[in-house]
């Protein structure tokens, strides 16, 4: 059956799975996506695509995340687990990151390199947010000492930068945030801005002022209250917008 002419496809935004050990409806181990996140990217009109995270040795050929791409519009780098410090030259000295996978981490970084020199929109989401930064030449802090500088499990307001992509997206400078990451950005990446910091000083949102394609990146989980919180649902709306304007 034909589309009628008035409803244009939706764009398609690439995903990449996260691996779960296990699932309650699955017997085995299960490549998935956060409900809310699909969800999130479907209300403001985007078609959520989940990319099988293929990287067997821990690397990913450039031409073959390349040629996987060509039909998105957009790709979206979710929340999961932490990168392992290896990947920036981090220390383990504090403790060991949590269901580490050398095959997530080299196809979450190939699929970072290769966006960042397209003009694909791109939207970050905590891990998403620590993976473009490292892509950049930027390093985590691994070890938040204290509860004060605790983010795991934590509901907090952030202050938006005036003049940013992040203010201009979301309409406000105040937004309340829902934070799950135990590391946080440490030296920034070549080109990257702040555009929202924690009460304590922690940059939690990061921009690219200089790339002709959209790109927004937050440390904290805007699909866990997008659905009541209009702030938040507007990353994904103008996400998504962007991809339609780069069809």
């Amino acid at each position: 059956m034909n589309r009628p002419p008035d409803r244009p496809p939706r764009p398609l935004i690439a995903i990449p799975a996260r691996f779960a050990v296990s699932t309650s409806a699955l017997r085995n181990s299960a490549e998935v996506l956060a409900r809310a996140l699909v969800e999130a990217v479907w209300r403001a009109g985007g078609e959520p695509v989940a990319l099988h995270p293929y990287a067997p040795d821990g690397s990913c050929d450039p031409a073959l995340v390349a040629d996987r791409l060509t039909r998105f519009d957009g790709v979206l780098l979710p929340g999961g687990a932490e990168l392992a410090v290896g990947r920036y030259g981090g220390s383990r000295s504090h403790g060991t990151a949590y269901d580490t996978d050398p095959e997530q981490d080299g196809f979450d970084l190939a699929l970072a390199h290769h966006v960042l020199r397209t003009d694909l929109p791109l939207l970050a989401i905590c891990r998403g947010l620590h993976t473009v930064n490292v892509a950049l030449g930027g390093t985590l802090q691994e070890h938040l000492a204290g509860w004060r500088r605790q983010h795991h499990n934590l509901v907090h307001q952030v202050t938006v930068q005036p003049a940013t992509l992040l203010e201009l997206t979301m309409g406000t400078q105040v937004v309340t945030a829902s934070c799950f990451h135990r590391r946080r950005v440490d030296r920034m990446g070549a080109g990257l801005k702040v555009s929202a910091r924690a009460e304590d000083g922690t940059r939690e949102a990061l921009e690219l002022p200089y790339r002709r394609a959209w790109f927004a990146g937050v440390q904290w989980h805007p699909e866990h209250t997008a659905r009541h919180d209009p702030a938040q649902q507007a990353l994904f709306e103008a996400f998504v917008r962007a991809t339609q304007v780069c069809r």
